[in-house]
């Protein structure tokens, strides 16, 4: 009984993951209010106010694909780092904020994150590079990481800035300096 319960829940689970995958063409770009609304929630907020902004992460962005390791998640989200339409926002409608859905995620998923993100360090996008600096100082605060390196982590002046991402490299290069052989463990 209880293995045929386990086979129907794998068949709706395939068949569901199927029907999601066989919608096949190109979705019609979405006017910026459709993209508002289909703007996904962080996972670590409760309800923000919906957006307006047009640069507004799709539901569909928001949900990766199927990951086999913590450094595969990471993969993925250091290619969306550089999409400017891959954020949404917290906060009501006084106090709106940008949340940078692909830096945050990186820095939850925090060490294996790591030599991916210094690998993208030196980029040419400023926007890519504030929000590579942003996920560093957030992934390298894992604990994991912390216990190696007696609690140090990259420290950045001014976040999610571009016009300080120039000393916030040096910083992160020297971090790196320091510690690559705590992180490569």
């Amino acid at each position: 009984m209880q293995r045929s319960a386990l086979y129907l829940g794998v068949v709706v689970g395939v068949s569901l993951l199927l029907a999601g995958c066989a919608g096949g063409g190109q979705r019609p770009s979405p006017t910026p209010s459709q993209a508002a609304a289909e703007a996904p929630l962080p996972s670590s907020q409760s309800a923000p106010a919906a957006t307006t902004a047009p640069e507004t992460a799709m539901a569909s962005d928001w949900v990766p694909p199927l990951f086999i390791s913590p450094e595969e998640e990471a993969s993925y989200y250091v290619s969306r780092l550089a999409d400017r339409r891959f954020v949404t926002s917290y906060g009501d409608r006084d106090n709106r904020r940008p949340w940078y859905i692909a830096a945050e995620r990186l820095g939850e998923i925090g060490l294996p994150a790591v030599p991916l993100l210094f690998a993208r360090l030196n980029t040419s996008d400023a926007y890519e590079q504030m929000l590579v600096l942003y996920a560093l100082q957030l992934a390298t605060q894992d604990p994991q990481l912390m216990v190696r390196t007696g609690g140090d982590y990259v420290q950045l002046g001014v976040v999610l800035d571009p016009a300080h991402n120039a000393e916030n490299v040096a910083s992160a290069q020297q971090w790196w300096q320091q510690y690559a052989e705590q992180v490569a463990r």
